[in-house]
């Protein structure tokens, strides 16, 4: 049988509420540059940011939720009002905190909480799809916010994207509803079950130590950006075309795995992504000119979109029904977190040169597979294997029945 196809609204309602997460830091900080404080911007985005850790509670209701569409929808109603009440009160900077911390705190459920909705939709193309819609959201968003703060301020481009969240709140509604799953007996229901489930001997720990430790590539790229793009070019400007080339990679890796879905077990293939990512990623730190990085840049683009894609496969395939949504947005809280460290950690070692940087986060990643190669080998658990796509299940089922 034929798994069902990922629904347009699915897809429509990604897009804006990732788009909106995507470019909120970005406007926020443009904001509070143009009231003259460049801490204030620093505050805010991390306010943004910082509440995502809290993500375990909502999702624990999301779980148990007999429709959780509703919780998706009231939470992203409420992020496009806190967002655009911190937005309008930036002058007011704790009354903006405040109102911009509310709004963090619903952004998991615009990242992981929402991923966890294709548990009825569980084949690899819809999990391209749906890391495609962070792709695209990823640079819409920012995109956006750039075009409009030129155009009518950037007041007006942190309001459109309060507008883009509210739209996605009434999409959310229309979205195929997953059952509430039966409540587990070994406690995988609870509110921190998500991280109990991540932590335990399995594919899902593995994953998540790629995950984490390759996140602190993921913030890191735009200060290596800033640092190497200069280097090789002279000229300031270059950072963002290698920002550029990053962000259009990511699009075209997430094409390219939604036009070919990833096949087999979603540890190995996150395991052979993860080290394909290594790989071009210490590639792009000896390129001898900006071309050449231009390229590389690019290339390791494409190479997060992919590990991305077998990251969300893992989690659909792994996690516990009754702890689905759990898993998946703690796993988006902390890889946000470890991002953010990421970038702190990338602008306290900019003396070190983009080059150098590049290839510690190479290292991070290789570290990472030999992590969880180890774990592997180490760890005595039943095997568990899942094909990334349940269609090619479902024919060797068939042609197991038919003797062929």
């Amino acid at each position: 049988m034929r798994p069902p196809a990922v629904p347009l609204r699915y897809l429509a309602t990604a897009v804006l509420v990732r788009g909106a997460d995507g470019g909120a830091a970005v406007g926020l900080v443009l904001l509070a540059l143009e009231h003259g404080g460049a801490l204030s911007g620093g505050l805010l985005a991390a306010a943004l940011s910082a509440p995502h850790l809290a993500g375990p509670w909502l999702a624990a209701r999301l779980d148990r939720a007999r429709d959780g569409r509703r919780l998706l929808a009231a939470s992203y109603l409420l992020y496009g009002t806190a967002l655009a009440a911190g937005a309008l009160t930036v002058g007011r900077l704790p009354v903006a905190l405040a109102a911009v911390a509310v709004a963090g705190a619903c952004g998991p459920l615009l990242t992981g909480g929402l991923s966890s909705r294709l548990a009825g939709v569980s084949s690899a193309r819809a999990q391209g799809w749906d890391a495609l819609t962070y792709g695209i959201g990823g640079t819409a968003g920012p995109a956006l916010v750039a075009g409009l703060a030129a155009l009518a301020g950037p007041l007006a481009a942190v309001l459109a994207l309060s507008a883009a969240a509210v739209v996605a709140s009434v999409l959310a509604l229309s979205l195929p509803p997953v059952p509430a799953p039966v409540p587990a007996r070994d406690g995988t229901g609870g509110t921190w079950s998500g991280v109990r489930v991540l932590a335990a001997p399995g594919p899902l720990r593995r994953v998540t130590v790629l995950t984490l430790l390759t996140a602190v590539q993921l913030g890191a790229m735009p200060v290596i950006a800033g640092l190497l793009g200069p280097h090789l070019a002279g000229r300031p400007g270059a950072a963002g075309a290698l920002t550029v080339a990053y962000g259009a990679g990511n699009l075209a890796g997430g094409l390219l795995v939604t036009a070919v879905p990833l096949r087999g077990d979603p540890e190995r293939a996150a395991l052979r992504l993860f080290t394909v990512l290594g790989a071009v990623t210490a590639a792009c730190a000896l390129a001898p000119s900006l071309g050449w990085a231009l390229a590389g840049f690019a290339l390791v683009g494409a190479g997060n979109a992919a590990s991305f894609t077998a990251t969300l496969a893992a989690r659909a395939a792994y996690a516990p029904p009754a702890a689905r949504a759990q898993v998946f947005v703690t796993s988006a809280g902390l890889k946000v977190a470890v991002s953010a460290a990421g970038a702190a950690l990338a602008g306290t070692a900019a003396g070190l040169g983009g080059a150098a940087l590049l290839l510690a986060a190479a290292a991070l990643a290789g570290a990472a597979v030999l992590l969880a190669l180890a774990d592997r080998a180490l760890t005595s658990e039943p095997a568990i294997s899942r094909d990334l796509d349940p269609g090619r299940r479902g024919r060797r089922a068939a042609a197991g029945r038919s003797g062929t």
